[in-house]
């Protein structure tokens, strides 16, 4: 029996450390995020992941297109994880998860007008990259983002 026992825990040892799940997956999404483009910016943030939630916020600020928000929050829920999306202020739109990796995070709203999936990943170079992508007015239209980390002031 200790014999047993010696070897499931050694078996655990040389495993590694246990792998997170749901929401705390996300973890790597934390912080406050931006981006610059000609006279255009971006900002994003993101708190938690919290007691099963994340919150998040977007501030975009273009010349032609004028100053958009948008609140976020991702749930971890009984059936899984959720993003809700409130564009200015709107009720939230619900996308279920899709896709959930190292690092990579998808979740999908077929109903939805546009756009019907929302993307997150951590790039390599350390960029939070974001993709929303779907059909509008049967075409296939995708817009990306680029964030870099702010960095916080000493």
């Amino acid at each position: 029996m200790k014999k047993q026992l010696l070897f499931v825990l050694s078996g655990l040892l040389m495993a590694g450390p246990i792998m997170a799940q749901g929401i705390d997956k996300l973890a790597w999404m934390n912080g406050a995020w931006s981006q610059s483009k000609d006279r255009d910016s971006v900002e994003e943030s993101w708190l938690g992941p919290r007691n099963k939630v994340m919150v998040g916020v977007n501030l975009s600020v273009s010349e032609r297109r004028g100053t958009n928000y948008e609140f976020l929050r991702i749930v971890e829920g009984t059936e899984g994880l959720s993003y809700f999306a409130s564009p200015a202020g709107k009720p939230p739109v619900e996308f279920k998860l899709k896709e959930m990796g190292d690092r990579k995070v998808s979740f999908e709203n077929r109903a939805n007008d546009f756009p019907q999936r929302i993307l997150y990943w951590l790039d390599a170079d350390g960029a939070l990259k974001a993709r929303i992508e779907g059909t509008m007015q049967g075409v296939e239209r995708g817009i990306d983002w680029r964030f870099e980390k702010k960095r916080q002031p000493q």
